[in-house]
């Protein structure tokens, strides 16, 4: 009789590094979306505090604030992955989450001399620093989450988003109402980064064979589990740049992510502007109606997390279809929503509110969806693979609030607003239809160890063997030109 190997204590280390993950992206989404509830303060200082500066900016000049974080974070995004890859995820996170916590503290001054332009300037000088976060955060599960557990806590580190989203909404509207005032927001955000930076330095370990607080029952599990090589971890992969670009279910998902992003960034950077304009709420009841969709998003997220486990538990529906179905709930339902969401006014304020919450936090469903499917694709690959389609997807939340700023000339205006909701909700629907067709969560030939290992090599070693004259045929300059460039810039491999 055979017995199951020990996976060691029921929450062990793997455990918390999921949880040092999930609050690293609370609190760095606090820092990253605070500005939308931020802004709304800065410039209508009478519903706040009003014993602190007011701004007058245009919406346009609003428009570049809110999405220029997003001009700096594409940069780091591939980057990161290559940075993780060669200095592992502890320090580049670490590095990560002081710089923006020093940005956030440093905000309030700047702004009393450098007025919206060094506001763009900081936000930028933030997206800098946090493009290498997802990156890091897939690489690092991937070295951490047994297979049978990927889901689970892959699943629940990505709820820092949404917990992150919720509180930034929902605590930069009373420290605005507060003494510190909108100041205070900036302070706030950036003393959470720099306490996390401190407990991930203590606990956070790049693998389990590096980690001093694992017991030897643990390690073992997690390391058999991801069946490595001995040398595992101080070996070279190179990257199979051809494959990844040419691959159909990797297209379908850079589409798929896209579409995800384009609506849930309008929906963060746009909602607290609709309730102010249209529904007519001030700043405090607006900041707690605009945290409320995300909330709700934060809750449901583990509620599709348990649905999930049971599904595949008892095999009622395969991982390929347990991504599309969940997808489709958390891309349509909202695309209903937001088309509801744009033919309502002041006088349903209330209805307006519910449908809001419908679309956030129904939209949850996407990380069990979508966002953790570059881990199905290829765990070798992983951080590489979230680095490139975070790069071309995020793009898109810098394109959300200018072509907003752009519809929406007057905040008042119902069917200015219509319009915006409107193509988000048509984004929605096209960029499903594309990962239900060719979506796939089957890991892709080119996860390989040994993909760019030259097919006819040992062959020809064999028939060299037999006969010595026999020259092995030469390998085509092609894939040698592929194997070597990316040689240069990888140092770790992926699990």
């Amino acid at each position: 009789m055979t017995h199951k190997p020990s996976k060691g204590p029921r929450l062990g280390v793997r455990h918390l590094q999921s949880f040092l993950l999930f609050l690293g992206l609370t609190v760095m989404h606090i820092a990253r979306l605070n500005v939308s509830v931020a802004i709304v303060a800065m410039t209508n200082a009478a519903t706040t505090n009003p014993n602190f500066p007011e701004f007058e900016w245009s919406e346009k000049q609003k428009s570049y604030i809110l999405s220029s974080f997003y001009w700096g974070y594409i940069l780091t995004l591939c980057p990161g992955s290559f940075l993780c890859r060669r200095y592992g995820a502890k320090v580049v996170l670490f590095v990560a989450s002081c710089g923006t916590a020093v940005f956030s503290l440093m905000t309030p001054w700047c702004l009393t001399w450098g007025g919206w332009q060094v506001f763009c300037a900081i936000r930028i000088l933030q997206g800098l620093f946090q493009g290498v976060i997802f990156p890091c955060v897939t690489e690092h599960l991937a070295m951490w989450s047994p297979p049978e557990e990927r889901n689970r806590l892959g699943a629940f580190s990505y709820t820092g988003t949404d917990c992150g989203t919720v509180l930034a909404m929902f605590i930069s509207g009373m420290i605005a109402k507060g003494a510190m005032g909108w100041p205070g927001i900036s302070y706030v955000s950036g003393s959470l980064c720099a306490a996390w930076c401190f407990l991930w330095l203590i606990f956070a370990s790049n693998n389990a064979t590096e980690s001093r607080f694992v017991g030897e029952a643990e390690c073992k599990y997690i390391e058999s589990s991801l069946e490595h090589n001995e040398d595992f971890h101080e070996r070279t992969i190179p990257i199979p740049w051809k494959a990844i670009w040419t691959s159909v279910p990797f297209l379908a998902l850079l589409v798929t992510r896209c579409a995800e992003t384009y609506g849930l960034s309008t929906l963060q950077a746009e909602i607290p502007s609709y309730m102010n304009g249209v529904l007519n709420m001030e700043i405090q009841s607006n900041a707690v109606f605009s945290s409320l969709p995300f909330l709700a998003m934060w809750l449901l997220s583990y509620v599709y997390l348990i649905a999930a486990d049971v599904l595949l538990k008892k095999k009622i529906l395969s991982l390929t279809a347990v991504r599309k179905v969940f997808n489709t709930l958390s891309f349509w339902i909202p695309a209903a929503a937001l088309i509801g969401i744009g033919f309502l006014g002041e006088e349903n304020k209330n209805l307006a509110i519910i449908l809001m919450t419908v679309s956030v936090g129904v939209n949850s469903g996407a990380t069990i969806g979508s966002s953790l499917n570059s881990i199905d694709l290829s765990p070798n690959h992983a951080g590489i693979l979230i680095g490139l389609s975070n790069t071309v997807a995020n793009v898109i939340p810098i394109l959300t609030p200018l072509i907003a700023g752009e519809i929406v000339a007057d905040k008042h205006n119902r069917g200015q607003w219509q319009i915006v909701f409107g193509l988000a909700a048509v984004i929605f629907f096209v960029g499903n239809v594309v990962f239900i067709i060719w979506g796939t969560a089957k890991a892709q030939p080119w996860d390989a160890d040994d993909y760019l290992k030259p097919k006819d090599a040992e062959s020809a070693s064999e028939k060299q063997k037999s006969s010595p004259a026999e020259i092995a045929p030469p390998i085509d300059p092609v894939l040698e030109q592929q194997i070597s460039w990316p040689e240069r810039y990888t140092a770790k491999a992926i699990e």
